[in-house]
Order: structure tokens, then sequence, then C-alpha cells
């Protein structure tokens, strides 16, 4: 097991009932898996593309398939999973849509994790110097960023409703003057730097609703 996750793999983690069937879609090197099967008892599955990660996942005893997300999820079943994990990497893959799709036929529910390009820090570096702006969620250069599709609160909402999903619950983020990151309560769309998404089926009386914390 991990010594220490990282701190939004923990938010998720805390997101996530005990002994629910999880899987985690670009796992890297399984910690957050680890972490769920050990501390919560949690029946777990990874899928990543990078053969250095599957490697540290396995040695972690974490079960993992090495695959490329723009593929899809075939080799799963349908509602096969409790929970579906995409974190921090929505924006990476070629057809986001068609991905969202495929989570939300596999699993109950997704947490996604993703960076609101729409954070007043973008806005204003944006505006200041009309360029694409480098921080610590966006930390690559235009040229060089594994990021294909920049989204925003909105935005991934949209998304979500246009594969037949909806947002349940959502936890924004953001660092503080320490670089520890906290819960953002006022003006998400402005003052979030990152999102938890909970993310699952309208239920049958109703649509369901965006909240303000992604915590069960």
């Amino acid at each position: 097991m991990p010594s220490q996750l990282r701190a939004d793999l923990m938010d998720i983690a805390m997101a996530i009932p005990e002994k629910s069937r999880v899987l985690d879609l670009g796992c890297g090197d399984g910690d957050l898996l680890a972490y769920l099967r050990d501390e919560r008892g949690c029946v777990v599955r990874g899928v990543e593309i990078d053969e250095e990660h599957v490697m540290e996942a396995v040695a972690q005893g974490v079960p993992v398939m090495r695959a490329d997300l723009d593929d899809g999820l075939a080799m799963y079943q349908d509602q096969s999973f409790d929970y579906v994990v995409l974190s921090m990497a929505l924006q990476e893959v070629r057809h986001p849509a068609a991905l969202m799709t495929e989570i939300l036929r596999v699993g109950r529910h997704a947490l996604v994790s993703y960076p609101n390009f729409a954070h007043w820090r973008v806005r204003w570096y944006l505006m200041l110097k009309g360029r694409m702006p480098v921080s610590k969620h966006i930390p690559y250069s235009w040229h060089e960023t594994p990021s294909i599709h920049h989204t925003t609160i909105p935005d991934f909402a949209e998304l979500v409703g246009q594969v037949g999903g909806v947002v349940e619950n959502s936890l924004y983020l953001a660092s503080d003057s320490t670089g520890e990151s906290r819960e953002v309560h006022s003006f998400p769309r402005w003052r979030a730097e990152s999102v938890i998404a909970l993310v699952g089926r309208p239920r049958c009386e109703g649509s369901g609703a965006e909240g303000s914390g992604a915590r069960s």
C-alpha cells in the first residue's frame, strides 16, 4: 500500500464506499487502487497505457490491463463496476464523449477529475499576455501538453448531459497560499483550479442536480 496518496486521489478514495467494485482508467502506478483494496475493502481493476506504470501497479498486486482508453472498454460488461475513476485524464483522450459513454455503460457511477480552464488565473494570464497559460494544473507549454481538450465546469456538465448522464455532485478545489489544496464553496467557475465530479445516470423520478461536494 502506498504510504501517502496524492491529495486529489485521497478525495476520490473518500468518495467511494467500502467494498465497492472500482475500475480506475489511466490508473498510473496503481496507488489509488492499492489504497482502496487495502483500506476500504474494494474489488479493484485498472487500465493503463504506459508499460512502466503497469509494472509498478502489478508490483503492488493491482490487476491492471494495458490498453488505450481511446479504444473503448469493450472488455468490460455493462454495469460491471460500482465506480469508474478517471483522474486528470479526460482532457488527454481523443474522444471524450465516446469515453464518457463507455464509462456510464460499465459503471453505476463515475468520479471524474479535471482542471478547470476557466479559473481566474487562466483568464487573467490570457488577458494580460495573450498566450496559453502554464500553471500547476496546466504545467506544459501549448506545444508539449498532453491535454488536447481543455474544459470548464459548464462545458463538462454539458458533455455529461449529451451522453445521457448527470453531474450528481462536484468537489471544487484550489490551492491556498501554502500550495495545499482546499475546497472552494463560492464562485467555483472562477475560483476552482480543479474539479472532482460524481457522475451517474438520471434517476427515473428526476434528472438529479449538480451539487457542491463529491464526498459521500
